[in-house]
């Protein structure tokens, strides 16, 4: 399985390269869930920190400020420490 991708505070030129700011938009409030992916997810958190568990592994903190890819095929919980403000995008 591939890890999560995270890349703190990534060039404002790749973001525009990469049509970031018109992807849909995710919140969420303080909680825990599960998770599982059924395809690549790439996203910006605006707001927020969480940390995201995969099964079998070990724990990936992500804030504001982070370009983050999760694998297809990972399950994991996710632990939301501040309200998340985050664009988003599939595939």
């Amino acid at each position: 399985m591939e890890p999560i991708r995270v890349e703190h505070l990534p060039c404002p030129d790749r973001l525009r390269e990469m049509g970031v700011d018109r992807w849909p938009i995710w919140t969420k409030e303080v909680s825990e869930f599960p998770w599982s992916y059924d395809a690549p997810e790439t996203c910006l958190f605006l707001e927020g920190e969480v940390v995201v568990t995969p099964d079998g592994g070990d724990p990936v903190t992500v804030r504001a400020g982070d370009l983050v890819t999760f694998p297809e095929g990972m399950s994991c919980v996710w632990k939301v420490i501040r309200p998340v403000r985050k664009h988003y995008r599939f595939g």
